[in-house]
């Protein structure tokens, strides 16, 4: 890797990668974006490309169970902090819930759920805590 400016910064900095999408969306309209990753990987592209996958895969898959259990979408929340404030809870919402797993149901359904059953609540509580790396 070439001289990169502020390269000091960034320790242990072994690739720099570029993905380019593009895409037809449901309304027939193109979507192309460019990403730029700084990364400590040895830059090789097969599993760089894994990686970069498999985090976004992660990712939409949180903001998916975001805006079915929790209307994340259709948030009316937008001044200050209040935005992050609410989805950091969201998530500790969707982390907790996971960690119930005596329960097929799904994160909507157990939220539901502890929210008509205080024992259910205790229950889902207890497994966070019995997880935790407090």
């Amino acid at each position: 890797m070439g001289e990169l400016h502020g390269q000091g910064q960034w320790a242990g900095l072994q690739s720099i990668v570029m993905v380019y999408r593009r895409c037809r969306l449901d309304n027939g309209t193109l979507s192309e974006e460019t990403q730029v990753f700084l990364s400590s990987l040895a830059p090789e592209s097969q599993r760089i490309g894994r990686v970069i996958r498999l985090h976004w895969g992660i990712e939409n898959q949180l903001h998916w169970a975001l805006d079915v259990t929790f209307g994340e979408d259709d948030s009316r929340i937008r001044k200050g902090h209040g935005p992050e404030n609410m989805t950091l809870l969201k998530r500790m919402d969707i982390s907790t819930l996971n960690q119930e797993t005596t329960s097929k149901r799904s994160i909507r359904q157990k939220a539901k759920l502890t929210a008509m059953r205080p024992d259910y609540m205790l229950k889902v509580l207890t497994s966070a805590l019995q997880t935790s790396t407090l």
